[in-house]
């Protein structure tokens, strides 16, 4: 037989109160029931811990041996009952963080600074890359969590972090360049700069819709694969575009951002239903609570 926790609970007491009386109240047992467990223990252990007489109780020869060592024991497992307090509130453990790219340049240090203020202890690691990626990540449980921009797939849950103004990008030097709002009508009859159709269809979806409401469909006269590159072609006066306000973090020269009516994007945290890391929801909410308090497209 193994010992019981309790009974080594029991013993170091009675060792350290050099009493049974005295262990019984600190413990808030019945004495008899103490002294019947520490017999159970001397007999699972086939060794005498404790003298007893009218005077109190000490340790045999046996007993101070093995009384460091007892107490080493209850020690682990405070430890490991720490440990498991800890991982279930969320505290320790990783997780994996992902990025949209146009995101990450002012999303990411707010994000993990806060984190990591509030929970010092848990190990987060980051990347960040292109929607289509981002998403297949997530499905395979690559990423905990990401950060990106709906329209997504189904089958995740998200939360809004961020709502802002999309904006007609334009030339510097352009015509509209210095009115104070826009409608995408107002740039039917443009060369347009976008991203490839299969970037990731459920944007490009949207943006169809959104031309056809507007009663044109845009002329695409070239098409790059980041807004970096997009921005660059509009700097250098091959076409307009549309981006969220935030992608001006991106570049500061060559282009002009102005409103489009009635147009706003959101960022989203996105996970998957099934993900049970206890860190999830707790990174959630600090996440939530920054968002609800600073203006995460200038944060970072």
């Amino acid at each position: 037989m193994t010992p019981e926790l309790r009974q080594l609970r029991y013993f170091v007491a009675v060792a350290e109160e050099a009493s049974f009386t005295g262990a019984a109240r600190r413990l808030r047992i019945a004495q008899q029931s103490l002294s019947q467990q520490i017999t159970v223990l001397e007999r699972i252990l086939g060794a005498k811990l404790l003298h007893r007489d009218s005077r109190g109780s000490r340790l045999t020869e046996v007993g101070s041996l093995f009384l460091p060592e007892a107490r080493a024991v209850l020690a682990r497992n405070d430890d490991a009952l720490s440990v498991l307090d800890r991982a279930v509130r969320g505290e320790i453990g990783t997780l994996h963080l992902g990025f949209l790219t146009t995101t990450a340049n002012y999303l990411l240090p707010p994000v993990v600074r806060a984190v990591r203020d509030r929970l010092p202890d848990l190990v987060l690691t980051t990347d960040d890359t292109q929607i289509a990626p981002l998403v297949d990540g997530l499905s395979r449980g690559r990423y905990d969590l990401i950060f990106t921009r709906p329209p997504l797939v189904d089958g995740f849950e998200t939360r809004t972090l961020i709502t802002e103004e999309v904006c007609a990008v334009l030339p510097e030097g352009h015509r509209l360049a210095g009115v104070r709002e826009v409608k995408l009508a107002d740039l039917a009859d443009e060369p347009w700069v976008l991203t490839p159709r299969g970037s990731w269809e459920p944007w490009h979806r949207r943006y169809d819709s959104d031309f056809e409401a507007a009663g044109f469909a845009p002329r695409v006269v070239q098409r790059a694969a980041t807004v970096q590159g997009l921005l660059g072609l509009v700097a250098a006066g091959v076409g307009v575009t549309r981006l969220a306000r935030s992608s001006h973090s991106l570049r500061r020269s060559g282009v002009v951002f102005v409103p489009l009516a009635g147009e706003t994007a959101r960022t989203v945290a996105a996970w998957s239903p099934g993900n049970d890391k206890p860190a999830l929801p707790a990174v959630l909410d600090i996440v939530s609570e920054l968002a609800a308090g600073t203006d995460l497209t200038a944060a970072g």
